[in-house]
């Protein structure tokens, strides 16, 4: 608990953040219906309860004085622990403790936990420690290195106060993205006092509000949008809901401020620019515009942020919700070339989800709730671990491909923080309501109060594992209400009952409503036929995925501890919704008996959480078969020659890659085409970058791919410090990717395990999307 002494410590930087306020309740007249709290939902007996209890035990088996080793360290107090591994050992360390309050709020809002609420409490005293050892607001744990020494990160924030910005992007004066870090500590606060009933957290999360309030209060517009550059995560958002939690107008003017108009512009205007984009930096800023509206009523934040959720859900999707491929979006509905191990990272589904909140507030649409559905079940509960509790990055999608998880202690990449959130709420989407109706948008089973209209109700069901649903009233209002039942679109013939007797379903809302004056006992029951259907990518009508009801399914080639040596397998038939025969209809099993070169069984994705996949098929009719085998296999064995020839390979653009192989440069900026993102060195002589990429014994070259038409350029390859060669292809242009081969002298790499590359400019500039090692093809 706070000390009075710490309290005051705490409070004596509010003068920094300007006029505490009593809390002004902020007109929010675009929503028109809202979930009803978190702690008003208990579930039941389910994946998903099981799901929170497994993330219970692992957030309170970390430590929080390991999260906060670096912000003791910043505020010159003695550690109490030694820092944690993986992300929190490097620059970005302090945005898994955000993530963390984030978690334990939403934890205690979820179960009621006192022992998770008193570790909330816990971390917020410590934090309020670091905040009054500082005196100006400043709790931070981010680190840059200078002059080859990893010193504190506090330096980047005051040389953004004195206008000093420099950024590739993913980085601000060479620290891994601040602010992105400083977002989420601000946000994890401001979810302590809402969702935790932490009041002590209030003056903390303001003084965090000040510190940063006033370094971008003395930017100017241009400083501004060269800031906002780097990615920032959703800043915009915390400034807004700070702002709705005291009324203070400073905070309002902060978020407007942090409108990022390169990405924001277009897309309030209706133009797709994302292709390209890193996926995750863009989404949580339509969730702060998305707040702004609700709390301004200005009509082009709402217009971005539809435009946006559309774009993405419709154009840049795959069949489990999820989107982006290395972190980045592709050209729109260009799915199937971009099928691999790397799709889906987590952080954007559960962004994704927050912002359908939001559209759903304002309008609610069953369909909404449809593509919720979608994520949440196929990809959110694939993300976790049921058994240990840890988290997929990326949900490969390819064939043979097996899921990665994080490990305890020494990950914590962002998926892994967005992992601890999305595993403490499962139940705050499930019941909604406007003035007088109780919307059920998400079948599992729960109990709810509806506190203002005096309704509570139990929803059992097993499903998707039953088309059975059953909603019964346990606690009647004493005026008439309606209950609203979401109606799947993918059910074709659903079935509604009102104490054992039909009712007529109005399939056009999306809902089977009923309205009427309840009384304790009365019982709605909805079956949801389910059936099997495929779905294809939209740019290749024969590259197909199953589902069974709300369920994507996938293929089961083997556990996870074992090779996936191929073939990748294809489907040979005319019809493939009947090739599918049902083995247990109620699990979703199934027998696949066209598939080649063997029959496959088919069975929920998310659930494969130890087996290897195969989710997306090439479907072939026997003719096709015949005469498409021979180029099919040998297009698949040139993916795996390269893969087996690969030693290391480093994606330019790509922040996580580029961390990865300790990239750095002199002069480069972040460029996108075809779907790619890539480094552009620009015009001159002298302007280079360099990374490390891991090579082995004997022969070896370095591929380099670039975009056909980019001819006649000059710049230099080293290794090691010696040129390899001087780039200056003069070939005819072409208007696709090409990777170029450059011989590695074998001095160059004799003892070592890896080198330094380096591409300089020489006259010209220069663009790189993809950098391999490899062995010879005949090695």
């Amino acid at each position: 608990m706070l000390t009075r002494r710490l309290f005051l410590g705490s409070a004596s930087v509010l003068a920094l953040a300007g006029p505490a306020f009593a809390r002004i309740v902020v007109d929010e007249k675009p929503i028109r219906a809202r979930p009803l709290p978190l702690s008003a939902v208990r579930l039941g007996p389910s994946v998903y309860r099981d799901a929170v209890e497994t993330n219970r035990r692992y957030l309170l088996s970390l430590s929080p004085e390991r999260l906060l080793h670096n912000f003791y360290k910043s505020a010159a107090l003695p550690t109490k622990g030694e820092t944690y591994g993986g992300w929190e050992a490097r620059g970005i360390a302090g945005h898994s403790l955000g993530h963390y309050l984030s978690a334990l709020s939403l934890m205690a809002a979820q179960t009621g936990d006192t022992a998770v609420r008193e570790r909330l409490r816990h971390t917020v005293a410590e934090m309020a420690h670091v905040q009054a050892a500082h005196g100006d607001g400043y709790v931070g744990g981010t680190t840059v290195e200078r002059d080859g020494k990893v010193i504190d990160g506090k330096i980047v924030f005051e040389e953004i106060r004195k206008g000093d910005i420099r950024t590739g992007g993913f980085d601000i004066n060479g620290g891994w993205v601040p602010l992105y870090t400083w977002h989420k500590v601000h946000a994890g606060l401001i979810d302590a006092v809402r969702l935790g009933d932490v009041a002590e957290a209030m003056p903390v999360m303001l003084g965090v509000a000040g510190y940063l309030g006033t370094i971008l209060e003395g930017l100017d517009d241009a400083q501004m949008q060269k800031l906002l550059a780097a990615e920032h995560g959703g800043l915009n958002d915390s400034y807004a809901e700070t702002w709705a939690l005291t009324g203070n107008p400073r905070w309002r003017r902060i978020a407007e401020r942090i409108y990022h108009r390169k990405v924001l512009a277009p897309l309030a205007a209706g133009k797709d620019d994302l292709p390209g984009l890193h996926a995750n930096t863009q989404i949580p800023k339509l969730i702060g515009l998305a707040r702004l509206y609700e709390l301004t009523g200005e009509q082009r934040h709402a217009d971005a942020a539809r435009f946006f959720h559309q774009t993405v859900a419709q154009h840049h999707s795959y069949v489990i919700g999820g989107n982006s491929e290395r972190e980045h979006f592709g050209p729109p509905d260009q799915i199937a070339t971009r099928i691999t191990e790397r799709t889906c990272e987590a952080c954007n589904s559960y962004n994704m989800l927050k912002l359908t909140r939001h559209l759903y507030g304002w309008a609610p649409d069953a369909a909404l709730f449809d593509y919720y559905e979608r994520i949440h079940l196929n990809h959110l509960l694939a993300h976790q671990h049921p058994g240990t509790g840890m988290f997929v990055y990326f949900m490969p999608l390819s064939a043979g491909a097996k899921r990665t998880y994080s490990t305890a202690e020494d990950s914590f990449w962002c998926c892994v923080g967005s992992g601890m959130e999305t595993h403490a709420k499962h139940g705050e989407s499930i019941y909604w309501h406007d003035d007088a109706t109780l919307f059920v948008n998400l079948f599992i089973r729960s109990t709810a109060a509806w506190k203002e209209r005096g309704l509570e109700v139990a929803l059992d069901t097993g499903y998707p594992f039953s088309e059975q649903v059953s909603l019964r009233v346990t606690r009647a209002p004493r005026r008439a209400t309606a209950i609203a039942l979401r109606v799947p679109g993918w059910c074709d013939a659903p079935v509604l009952t009102l104490n054992g007797q039909p009712q007529p379903l109005e399939r056009a809302t999306g809902y089977a409503r009923l309205d009427r004056h309840w009384r304790a006992g009365d019982r709605i029951d909805l079956t949801l036929p389910m059936r099997v259907r495929t779905e294809a990518t939209p740019d290749d009508p024969r590259m197909l995925a199953w589902l069974s009801g709300p369920l994507v399914l996938a293929a089961d080639l083997g556990p996870a501890d074992k090779p996936f040596d191929g073939p990748e397998p294809a489907l040979v038939t005319e019809d493939p919704v009947a090739a599918l025969t049902p083995v247990d209809a109620a699990g979703h099993r199934f027998h696949l008996a066209d598939a080649r070169p063997q029959a496959l069984t088919l069975v929920p994705f998310f659930a494969q959480h130890d087996r290897r996949t195969a989710v997306y098929f090439p479907r072939f009719t026997e003719a096709q078969w015949k005469t498409e085998e021979t180029a099919f296999r040998a297009e698949a064995a040139v993916r795996a020659a390269l893969e087996k020839r690969t030693v290391d390979v480093v994606q330019l653009g790509e922040m996580q890659p580029e961390r990865d192989h300790d990239y750095r440069a002199n002069h480069s900026d972040l460029f996108s085409w075809g779907g790619r993102s890539a480094r552009q060195l620009p015009w001159g002589v002298g302007n280079y970058m360099e990374f490390t990429l891991a090579v082995r014994p004997g022969p070896m070259l370095l591929s380099a791919l670039y975009w056909g038409e980019e001819v006649a350029k000059n710049f230099d390859i080293s290794v090691e410090g010696a040129r390899i060669a001087n780039e200056r292809r003069a070939a005819a242009p072409a208007k696709r990717f090409v990777a170029v081969e450059y011989p590695i002298p074998e001095a160059l790499t004799r003892g070592k395990d890896k080198v330094i590359i380096r591409f300089e400019t020489k006259g010209t500039d220069a663009f790189v999307y993809e950098v391999r090692t490899l062995a010879p093809a005949d090695a």
